[in-house]
């Protein structure tokens, strides 16, 4: 009986403990995130075109470093490399709590994406291992849907934090430590079977064989055709996907305070926990590139409705919409690359895709961040593009159907 056929349980060990894993680390990073472009524009006085730029550097190592590690988990393990990537996220945590000039903020950003980094592929490969194909959007939903629900938790405690604190943000900073550290120690919970080594087979084998096989590291075989073919796709649509950090400083600058920075946000990611499950589970059974194609078209109306409104309230619930995007888009954006290959590449794979569209974000965030200011200022002309150009590619997503897998 095939992967794709077998029954077996897609609520597995690993999901739920990851899941876990993913809620306690997504509500120290959101509890921070939000706080970032204030922090580096009021209170360390640095340009907007700065808040681009550190975002997409620190997208941009992280990319770099997905790939190399997606790839070496396949073969060397993955579960050090996920404890590893939790471990330098708590420590970037604190590089930025400790932060007087922005460059500090920039290095701790980059700590913790160096972080994110080395856990993203190995992690999702961990996520995959045992699930039949047709369970994949599930898995990847609910996992979605857990860590975005962290992202709710964060800025809400951040919210209290800064009540408590006077608006502090130096405060809420070094409390977003406390969950980062959380998400460590329960990477201990997770399971991985034993990869045979190449000395086990050795010692089964004709004496002149085993030597053969001990010195001889078997090449790795190719992803498939249409791994590199979405990858590569998905990658150039997020040439437009410039850091969400500029979203919330355009609302910053529409005349949000922080308090009301934060709350917004919290909402955002609630729109965003609240589709991931059912995206997941509806691109089980309808096209994946259509399921995808819904959540450019969430971008699209949130990018280019915040280019044109001027009004607060209109913001938050084009911001709203625009959650749809990151719920759909990124379980199952996984899961349609994990369903097109075989178990043990699927480590490979995820490095590949991740690393490819962390690169195109990198890029995104350095055009987007130095075209801000231009025309009438709000970053209202990097929104329109990146608006337009999300439409375009949901259209065709939309033709190509069930012929991208």
């Amino acid at each position: 009986m095939s992967e794709a056929t077998e029954k077996k349980p897609w609520l597995t060990r690993n999901v739920k403990v990851l899941s876990a894993v993913s809620l306690a680390q997504d509500a120290a990073s959101e509890m921070l995130y939000p706080l970032l472009p204030i922090l580096l524009t009021t209170t360390l006085g640095a340009p907007a075109a700065v808040v681009g730029i550190v975002e997409g550097i620190a997208e941009g190592v992280a990319a770099l470093i997905k790939y190399i590690s997606g790839r070496t988990s396949d073969r060397v393990g993955r579960k050090p490399a996920v404890a590893t990537g939790y471990g330098l996220a708590a420590v970037g945590k604190i590089i930025i709590a400790a932060a007087t000039v922005w460059p500090g903020v920039l290095a701790g950003r980059v700590v913790d994406r160096v972080g994110k980094g080395i856990r993203g592929a190995p992690r999702d490969a961990l996520l995959a291992d045992g699930v039949a194909t047709t369970s994949m959007g599930k898995v990847f939903g609910f996992h979605r849907a857990a860590d975005t629900l962290g992202a709710v938790i964060g800025p809400l405690i951040g919210l209290a934090v800064l009540a408590a604190a006077s608006g502090n943000i130096q405060v809420a900073l070094w409390v977003a430590v406390i969950p980062a550290l959380i998400s460590v120690a329960l990477v201990s919970l997770t399971v991985e079977k034993r990869r045979p080594k190449v000395r086990d087979a050795a010692r089964s084998a004709d004496s002149s064989v085993a030597r053969t096989a001990a010195t001889t590291r078997p090449k790795a075989p190719p992803l498939p055709p249409r791994v590199r073919l979405i990858a590569g796709l998905l990658a150039v649509i997020a040439l437009v996907n410039f850091p969400d950090a500029l979203l919330l400083l355009h609302l910053n600058e529409q005349g949000f305070s922080t308090m009301s920075v934060v709350a917004t946000y919290a909402l955002f990611n609630l729109a965003n926990a609240a589709i991931a499950f059912p995206a997941g589970a509806l691109s089980d059974r309808w096209p994946r590139a259509r399921v995808y194609a819904l959540g450019l078209i969430c971008f699209a109306i949130g990018y280019i409705g915040l280019a044109v409104a001027d009004t607060g309230w209109i913001s938050v619930l084009l911001l709203l919409v625009y959650g749809g995007f990151a719920g759909i888009t990124d379980g199952v954006g996984k899961a349609w690359i994990s369903s097109l290959c075989p178990p043990d590449q699927r480590g490979h794979a995820q490095g590949l895709m991740q690393g490819l569209t962390g690169g195109a974000i990198l890029l995104a965030g350095i055009w987007a961040g130095l075209a801000w200011t231009s025309g009438s200022g709000l970053g209202t002309v990097p929104m329109m593009i990146a608006g337009i150009v999300s439409a375009l590619a949901a259209i065709g997503l939309l033709m190509a159907g069930r012929r991208l897998g």
